[in-house]
């Protein structure tokens, strides 16, 4: 019985370490800025994980076997560094990055003479590995009124309602489908209550130094702006007074302190609340 007990272990832990997605990232001799083409390989596989529950993500360094030990040891770190910025500014959450070490670098494996160029490009590289949360962390539900609830009722100068639900690709502009609803609601009622006047906040995670996060979609970096001003721009459009509105970017100056999902969000700033017009 108990080796039975041990092999369904040792197959389940065998599964579970093929769900280990790993990513290259290759540089130009003596570099370590990303070439183009790498970065655009690189944001489709941030795209390709961003929607996962990650347990941790290693970034490690190499270089090719030319240069001393100390010259390669300090240039894959600084690839390295390059490959964490990149996550940072497309807002996925550091804290889950728990190596980022340069290695130097990989001795060949010649082969034949003119393999060696090849080789050596194949070495100056970055390899990232995510590992996944196993097993997923469960769905965690309001607990707390809707944004909704909360503008029906009574509300004053100086309250900050979060939009729940409004959910946005992770660095981009633009909600998610499943978040069209509650965004349709929010409208409808802010139209009834004209006596109240707001500025809507945008916000972004992860990134450093409480700096704004890239806009993947126009390279710009302003995404709380642009969070921002797409919500603005979808009141308008649903006939609310553009007067009775403005909109801000707060970068990631107010982390909530939870998941790096939730701090990308929109919240409104109620600046008056008083008598409908």
């Amino acid at each position: 019985m108990k080796k039975i007990v041990l092999i369904g272990l040792l197959f389940s832990h065998i599964i579970w370490a093929q769900q280990e997605l790993k990513h290259e990232v290759f540089f130009e001799t003596d570099v370590f800025e990303v070439p183009e083409k790498e970065h655009s390989r690189l944001l489709i596989f941030l795209s390709e994980i961003e929607t996962l529950d990650i347990e941790k993500i290693s970034i490690y360094g190499f270089t090719d076997d030319r240069g001393s030990e100390s010259y390669n040891l300090i240039l894959s770190q600084n690839r390295a560094n390059s490959i964490k910025t990149i996550f940072s500014n497309n807002e996925f959450d550091e804290s889950v990055i728990t190596n980022v070490d340069g290695k130097g670098k990989i001795l060949l494996k010649l082969i034949t003479e003119e393999d060696v160029s090849k080789i050596r490009g194949l070495n100056r590289k970055v390899e990232i590995v995510v590992t996944p949360v196993f097993p997923p962390k469960p769905i965690e539900e309001p607990k707390q009124k809707t944004a909704k609830e909360t503008l029906e009722g009574n509300i004053k100068a100086g309250d900050y309602i979060l939009l729940d639900n409004i959910l946005f690709k992770t660095s981009y502009s633009y909600l998610l489908p499943e978040s069209s609803k509650t965004l349709e609601e929010i409208s409808k009622v802010l139209l009834k209550r004209k006596d109240i006047y707001f500025t809507i906040q945008g916000h972004v995670c992860c990134t450093q130094n409480s700096r704004d996060a890239i806009d993947r979609k126009t390279k710009k970096r302003n995404l709380s702006v642009a969070r921002a001003k797409y919500i603005y721009d979808y009141f308008v459009k649903k006939g609310i007074d553009s007067k009775r509105m403005k909109f801000v970017g707060m970068r990631r100056i107010f982390p909530l302190g939870g998941e790096a999902k939730y701090d990308r969000r929109v919240e409104i700033l109620v600046t008056y609340a008083g008598e409908d017009n």
